[in-house]
């Protein structure tokens, strides 16, 4: 159960001009008592050993001076609200936090603005500790150095709500089952969150955008992800969300957009007697909408929109998509290069949608095909499979049910177009450009050009 309100007696200490420093006043305080702490920078570290309510005046600053932790809490029931928190040390060994709770159920730590700091808050074995409305922003170190905005070690049923994360390297949840994480946003870190080995979560309403990975789900089982965006993640990894053995996953109403990978699934589920379900998402403008690893099975797509994906769905380093379903229960997903018709006006086409692209089964086999995309190379491609369907690649996979409309998602507005066409006079061009473009691959192109052309 996650505990929003620390119980405290009738008595407050409240520090005015001149009065102890804010250490001297915990050390006094009893507990359950509330310390009033007034404007102006208090030294760091300040160590809460007893239940105790720290409430911020405007402008209370605790500033560690570039050393340690700014605060240390070893007690239960300990509230913190409103401070300006900053100048951790840079010790990745030790750890240094701006709020660092080692035994500290019941922690509350909100309303703070973290500013210069190594990890924001770390909580150790606290259970039942609410972070939220806290803006944390890392220090200006390589992302290697960096640490986490929220780091949660064995710490079950917690909320994480409402806080404001970027410039740090992860937020990070290990061991820590039932963690409620709501209405963030995570922005220029590696992995915006980041599961290890942590069971019945649920992430709503979040958005984590310009990260490496948006979120890496690993090792955990029984995840629920509900009406959050996952934005411009274009990093080396590049996901919107990784998926390492998953065992349990529902995916609803989500965005996926303008990652370089909307979700890649690896080995997810493992459990032979798992299915995940993915639905009502939008996958739009990624290079791949999703990515599955060879041997993955047991995902379920219904009601999805995939939306000018360069692919709409790819499996990496060949091989099928066998026993992932594309229909469920005779519902299918809206895919924006269906060319098919609807003519008893259902919503659901006449006609299959089958991903049978040549120039993606190609793609599948050579990423460097990925410099022509979008080009006439591509039309000319796909124009000869029509023409010659003898060229034409087994389907990677079949939608039986396609809808022609996409789901309607909050603040997200998707127009289906025309289904394109490729006309004699431009697949000529295409053939044209094809064989300029094999003769151009034998002349030396510079590094620099070629990677702009690639992006």
């Amino acid at each position: 159960m996650i505990r929003l309100v620390v119980p405290i007696t009738a008595l407050a200490l409240t520090a005015g001009a001149g009065a102890a420093d804010l250490r001297a006043l915990v050390a006094a305080a009893s507990p359950g008592d509330i310390i009033r702490v007034p404007a102006g920078v208090h030294p760091g570290t300040v160590v809460i050993d007893k239940p105790l309510t720290l409430l911020a005046e405007p402008g209370a600053i605790i500033d560690a001076g570039g050393a340690g932790d700014a605060v240390r809490v070893t007690a239960p029931n300990v509230t913190i609200r409103g401070f300006t928190i900053r100048n951790t040390g840079d010790s990745l060994d030790r750890e240094n936090a701006g709020v660092n709770a080692t035994g500290a159920p019941g922690a509350v730590i909100e309303h703070n603005v973290f500013t210069d700091v190594l990890f924001g808050v770390y909580l150790r074995e606290s259970p039942g500790s609410a972070v939220r409305f806290n803006v944390i922003g890392g220090k200006a170190l390589d992302l290697a150095r960096r640490g986490d905005g929220v780091r949660l070690w064995q710490s079950d049923d917690c909320l994480i709500e409402r806080n404001t994360i970027h410039d740090g390297r992860d937020a990070v949840m290990w061991f820590s089952d039932r963690t409620r994480i709501v209405a963030n946003t995570v922005t220029r870190g590696r992995y915006g969150l980041h599961f290890m080995y942590s069971d019945d979560n649920v992430l709503e309403d979040n958005t984590l955008s310009h990260n490496s990975v948006g979120a890496f789900l690993m090792y955990s089982k029984n995840l629920t992800l509900r009406r959050n965006r996952f934005v411009s993640n274009r990093g080396p990894s590049g996901f919107g969300v990784g998926l390492k053995d998953v065992d349990g996953l529902l995916a609803e109403d989500n965005l996926f957009a303008a990652n370089r990978v909307g979700v890649q699934v690896d080995n997810s589920p493992s459990a032979v007697d798992v299915r995940h379900l993915y639905r009502r998402n939008v996958f739009a403008y990624n290079d791949q909408g999703v990515a599955l690893m060879p041997s993955v099975r047991r995902n379920d797509f219904t009601g999805n929109a995939f939306v000018d994906n360069a692919e709409q769905v790819a499996v990496l380093g060949g091989g099928d998509l066998s026993d992932n379903r594309f229909t469920v229960a005779g519902r299918g997903n809206f895919w924006s290069d269906y060319a098919g018709f609807d003519r008893d006006a259902d919503g659901i086409g006449d006609l299959p949608y089958r991903a049978d692209s040549l120039f993606e089964s190609l793609l599948a086999r050579d990423s460097r095909l990925r410099l022509f995309l979008y080009s006439p190379v591509q039309q000319a491609v796909e124009a000869a499979a029509r023409v010659a369907p003898v060229v034409r690649p087994r389907p990677l996979l079949t939608d039986d049910a396609p809808l022609m409309s996409p789901p309607r998602l909050p603040g997200v507005v998707l127009a289906r177009g025309p289904a394109p066409a490729v006309s004699a006079v431009a697949a000529g061009a295409g053939l044209l450009a094809l064989g300029l473009g094999i003769f151009g691959a034998m002349l030396p192109v510079p590094e620099r050009r070629l990677r702009e052309a690639a992006t």
